[in-house]
């Protein structure tokens, strides 16, 4: 349980940089790309895109191959999962507590109209 949460955290603190959400939208298109591809359209430098890139491997939401001096970036298709979990969690308590809200003012209601 903490290691799923440790693993949540790292993947929300990946996404909240709008450069690695920009990557990952990137690679989903494209499959995979070198990392000088990857880096040209951001006004950046080479060694601050690598960077983000270890932040989002760190996340497991990437891997990396090495074909010589060449670095191919690859989306990790399970790595979004454990953050849905938890969002699919979170809203399956928020969908009971709004269900349990809607039954407490039908009955408030239902008794205000019977005096």
């Amino acid at each position: 349980m903490v290691n799923n949460q440790r693993r949540v955290t790292a993947i929300f603190a990946a996404l909240a940089d709008p450069t690695r959400r920009r990557i990952l939208f990137r690679l989903a298109h494209t499959g995979e790309g070198r990392v000088t591809a990857l880096a040209k359209p951001f006004r950046i430098s080479l060694p601050a895109i690598s960077r983000h890139l270890r932040v989002l491997e760190s996340a497991q939401l990437i891997e990396r191959r090495r074909t010589g001096r060449t670095h191919i970036i690859r989306v990790q298709r399970e790595g979004l999962k454990p953050a849905q979990q938890w969002m699919a969690h979170c809203a399956a308590g928020w969908e009971f507590s709004f269900d349990q809200l809607d039954e407490l003012l039908k009955t408030e209601q239902g008794k205000g109209n019977q005096t």
